[in-house]
């Protein structure tokens, strides 16, 4: 057998040379461009699996902030992107509609519509679809003739997307408002109900300016970005009380626990209440396209049902329902209907107690939770994140550790063998 291990090495220092050119003109995410180490060049995924251009494998613990929930490239989802490429990739959705839409809207409402939930509004990113349920709600009270209604009550460790509304209602003190903070919109942030005294001092609040606040807004059961946080679904039924007491609309932000990523499909299935209005993302699509939906209860939609032009909506995202992105939501939709997920979330929340339970006797650690398809291990600080992002590279995983977290969101067709990696490689690292 000839030996090609120069030949194979060269090519991947030829394909990592490539990708650094062009990184000068790149502005990165919640990076400090300055000091950021560079980051890794991808060239292809497979499974739950990260090939970079240098040859290696990284198995993914994060699932592409927490999107690529059938692992990567499944081929269902690849193929009706491509039926759906050959005939039609866009339409703008302004006065014309298209049946990839009409189908992903009846499913989607079919599956929420216990609770009435059945009116859909599409845009492409979990940010836009906070915005639009902002602007529902508000819209909502002026038309019905309340124009001092226009707070929003929010709550401390929550995290609802990077523009300046969903800015507003996440926890100043996550950092993500970065030197924003005083020039945001000024909203309501306090605590969870989570005991006895946050209870009474919510609903005090409430009782006090219930007049000029719109609506609550709640991550269902884990708040992800600002912690990974997790409550029961008690607070939820005691948010769903008090917002029925005072007559404000409920939002929960599913964006990151929709789609079976806490073990049932829709984080409030599990309180066995319905908010007024929901938002989904990332895993809509199974990680493979930009696509949102803001899903509102009739009773809301009613509001904006008039003669009257001016009491319309006024929004409208140019990508709008993608006729692409439609297709992948469709598809995905199809593989949690004929495909085990659920089942694969339980065995893998199993897994992840046992695989990080040796955490916890760790020096530095402060807390082993885990929820889901969901595992945390809290430190009691992160001196170097970037060191310690490395060292998972260097154990042959893709970590984000991030605050004070180290945490683990994996497709739900992740091997055994790959999720031990992962837990593994935590365990090792941290110790």
């Amino acid at each position: 057998m000839p030996d090609n291990t120069s030949e194979n090495k060269t090519l991947a220092e030829t394909k990592s040379t490539r990708f650094q050119v062009g990184l000068e003109h790149l502005w990165l995410p919640y990076a400090q461009m300055k000091t950021a180490p560079r980051p890794l060049a991808v060239t292809a995924t497979r499974d739950c699996r990260l090939v970079l251009a240098d040859g290696r494998e990284l198995v993914d613990g994060i699932a592409s902030w927490w999107t690529a929930c059938h692992g990567y490239n499944h081929p269902h989802i690849r193929s009706a992107v491509e039926r759906q490429l050959a005939s039609m990739p866009h339409v703008m959705f302004g006065g014309l509609v298209h049946e990839q839409a009409l189908t992903l809207a009846r499913r989607l409402a079919g599956m929420l519509g216990q609770g009435n939930l059945d009116r859909v509004f599409f845009s492409e990113s979990g940010s836009v679809a906070v915005e639009v349920a902002l602007k529902m709600v508000r819209q909502y009270w002026r038309n019905r003739g309340v124009s001092s209604r226009d707070r929003i009550v929010a709550f401390k460790s929550g995290y609802h997307g990077d523009t300046t509304g969903a800015m507003a209602i996440s926890d100043p003190e996550s950092g993500f408002q970065g030197t924003l903070t005083g020039a945001l919109p000024q909203q309501i942030i306090v605590g969870l109900p989570v005991d006895a005294a946050s209870t009474s001092a919510l609903e005090t609040l409430l009782a006090r300016r219930s007049e000029g606040i719109a609506a609550i807004i709640t991550e269902p059961l884990v708040q992800g970005a600002g912690g990974m946080r997790f409550h029961d679904a008690r607070v939820l039924q005691t948010l769903r009380r008090l917002a029925d007491r005072y007559e404000l609309l409920l939002i929960f932000d599913e964006i990151f626990t929709g789609f079976g990523r806490n073990g049932t499909m829709f984080a409030f299935e599990q309180a066995g209440i319905v908010p007024d209005i929901i938002t989904l993302s990332k895993a809509l699509t199974g990680g493979t396209l930009p696509l949102a939906a803001t899903v509102a209860r009739g009773s809301v939609f009613e509001a904006f049902w008039s003669d009257d032009p001016a009491k319309a909506l006024m929004h409208g995202p140019t990508f709008m329902a993608n006729a692409l992105a439609c297709a992948a939501a469709n598809a995905s939709l199809d593989l949690f209907e004929r495909e085990p997920r659920l089942a694969q979330v339980a065995k893998i929340e199993a897994l992840l107690r046992d695989g990080l339970a040796p955490c916890r006797k760790l020096a530095g650690v402060k807390d082993v939770r885990v929820k889901g398809a969901i595992g945390v291990v809290e430190l009691e600080r992160i001196q170097n994140l970037n060191a310690l992002r490395q060292r998972f590279i260097e154990e042959g995983v893709f970590v984000r550790p991030f605050g004070s977290i180290v945490y683990l969101t994996p497709a739900f067709t992740i091997s055994e063998a790959d999720l031990a990696k992962l837990t593994g490689a935590v365990v090792r690292v941290l110790a």
